[in-house]
């Protein structure tokens, strides 16, 4: 009988790349909110000189003559962050090849949706700060949080189903391919076509890996280190590597399902032919058959699956708290909060998370139902509809992201920029999950 360790049983009851996926995401939204709440209060306590200095300490990194020396924050928000968006973009390339936006059919509402939820936030803060410097930030209230989202949705249980969930997961996981296309085509201030044309040709070497059926992820590995100096050095955000190196690859495994059901049967076979000795030592044969067993095991799953259900937790539980960590702690003087939730810059992505979001996201959903372009999730609501577009309002993590690439040289708007979406995300998703749990109906 098999004993299993505290822990070991909840892992087991993730199973299929969904449940991972969910699993994973409702990790980082807990562990998100922790983070965020020490962030605040390291900002905001006798901690706050240590915190910055730790954060403002440079690392160098030297090869030879070559020479990059940026803030632990920098390492955190060009470096690390680049996992995350290697992560989003393997979720993309997942969706489209064999999820929910694989089916035009039933991609089109999440899909209209996240469009309409990013056009008209972004119509909302433009026309609050139109003729303002701080107009450039139109981006940030486009956003929708997907850890925190699924999180609130996922704690809702059985009052919402999973056809729900599934579009919310789809509606995010579109809208951070917007914000992703946002980030590469607006907030790039100067592009060396050197460098860029150097990324170009590792790309190219990538596809060319995927071709020629590589399925070893250390080569990979390699080209997109390189890849990633070379888009830092041309001037784009260099998370962006992560979403295009996502898209080289492989997706389909080395060996075909069936293939492997059937020779792991007659390894099997094999390996029954052994007798088993008093001590359990295994024959050297049958430790020769179980290593079979376990390459054609990693060669029957694509490399793309592997390194997704690999580098989630991580993504989860270090590189996005990290980034919270760094991120969220903003010094909040009460005495002026007030003032400061009312500049242009916080109402414009206060109303275009909350206002914007709900417009666009459950708006363009019932004109869509009503015109018979789309139809409902399946044992949904139009009123969960609405829900769900409440939680889209939830920003945080892309929106502090694009925050400080929108404000880069002005301290005091970035500092107006958290407030804003930190007040928006609070409300969005109190609203929200209030909303689910007690107002909106799951139909019987």
């Amino acid at each position: 009988m098999k004993l299993y360790s505290p822990w070991e049983k909840a892992f087991k009851k993730v199973s299929s790349p969904f449940e991972h996926f969910i699993h994973a995401q409702t990790t980082t939204g807990k562990v998100l909110m922790l983070m965020t709440i020490l962030a605040l209060i390291m900002a905001n306590t006798p901690l706050t000189e240590g915190y910055e200095q730790f954060f403002h300490t440079k690392i160098d990194l030297v090869v030879g003559s070559f020479k990059l020396s940026y803030t632990v924050h920098h390492w955190i928000n060009d470096g690390l962050m680049t996992l995350f968006f290697f992560i989003i973009g393997l979720e993309i390339k997942r969706e489209i090849l064999v999820g929910e936006l694989s089916n035009i059919k039933v991609a089109i509402l999440p899909i209209l949706a996240a469009i309409g939820g990013m056009i008209f936030p972004a119509l909302i803060y433009f026309g609050i700060n139109a003729n303002e410097p701080s107009a450039i930030g139109w981006g940030v209230p486009m956003a929708t949080d997907i850890a925190f989202a699924i999180s609130a949705l996922v704690l809702l249980g059985k009052r919402v189903s999973t056809a729900l969930i599934t579009f919310l997961v789809a509606l995010a996981i579109v809208d951070d391919l917007g914000a992703v296309l946002v980030i590469a085509i607006f907030y790039t201030d100067q592009i060396h076509f050197v460098p860029l044309a150097l990324s170009g040709i590792t790309f190219l070497i990538l596809i060319m890996l995927n071709r020629f059926g590589i399925h070893a992820i250390l080569p990979y590995f390699i080209v997109g280190i390189f890849m990633w100096f070379f888009v830092l050095d041309s001037g784009i955000h260099a998370t962006i590597t992560g979403v295009i190196a996502a898209m080289a690859i492989p997706s389909k495994p080395k060996y075909a399902p069936l293939s492997f059901s059937k020779y792991t049967k007659k390894l099997l076979d094999e390996y029954d032919k052994y007798p088993v000795c008093e001590n359990h030592i295994l024959h050297e044969k049958q430790k020769y058959i179980l290593a079979s067993i376990e390459d054609r095991i990693n060669a029957v799953e694509s490399p793309a699956t592997r390194l997704e259900q690999s580098l989630h937790l991580p993504v989860a539980l270090i590189v996005i708290p990290l980034f919270a960590l760094a991120n969220a702690g903003i010094a909040i003087d009460f005495n002026s909060i007030g003032s400061v939730i009312i500049e242009p810059i916080s109402m414009g992505i206060i109303f275009g998370l909350v206002l914007g979001k709900v417009i666009g996201i459950f708006g363009i959903s019932w004109l869509a139902i009503k015109l018979k372009i789309a139809k409902l999730p399946d044992q949904s609501s139009m009123s969960q509809i609405f829900g769900v577009a409440l939680l889209g309002g939830i920003g945080f993590t892309m929106s502090i992201f694009i925050a400080d690439l929108a404000f880069l040289n002005s301290p005091e708007f970035i500092f107006q920029a958290k407030v804003g979406i930190l007040t928006a995300s609070l409300f969005a998703g109190l609203s929200g999950f209030l909303w689910l749990k007690y107002i909106a109906k799951k139909p019987v």
